[in-house]
């Protein structure tokens, strides 16, 4: 596989797994197939992406983790996340959305006070996102915590 199919198939499973998290009544065999699909997305993402894409792919296996009520690889994923934007000194977007795992897999767990001081840092730098529509996106997200 090149690495435009690797893209296209990450980009792929990236957007099943949005379809997946939005599908009601969601069987045992889909939320498995959510689990492995945010994974395979991730990993392909690993290969052919930059930095965003593997931050973004870390923060949807959290968010998978976080809807599905598992805290501790909810909580590894969301880390994961934040490592890389510290890493490669991503902020914007990327950042707030970082926090914001952070928050819903700590809450999650059932670490409320850990969920409390992410959810102030994700509210400090989504104020800081530059774009309004991805603003808009961020504030929809964040009135969920």
């Amino acid at each position: 596989m090149d690495a435009d199919e690797q893209r296209d198939l990450a980009k792929s499973l990236y957007g099943r797994v949005w379809t997946l998290l939005a599908t009601d009544g969601r069987t045992a065999e889909q939320d498995d197939e959510m689990i492995h699909t945010t994974h395979a997305s991730r990993f392909h993402w690993g290969e052919v992406g930059g930095p965003e894409h593997r931050a973004r792919g870390e923060w949807q296996c959290s968010r998978v983790y976080s809807v599905l009520g598992r805290g501790e690889p909810a909580i590894h994923h969301a880390m994961r996340c934040l490592r890389i934007c510290e890493e490669h000194r991503m902020g914007d977007w990327d950042l707030a959305f970082a926090y914001e795992g952070l928050a819903r897999a700590h809450a999650t767990a059932g670490n409320e006070d850990e969920s409390a001081r992410y959810k102030k840092l994700a509210r400090q730098a989504g104020d800081e996102i530059a774009d309004a529509e991805d603003r808009e996106v961020f504030e929809a997200d964040f009135a969920t915590l």
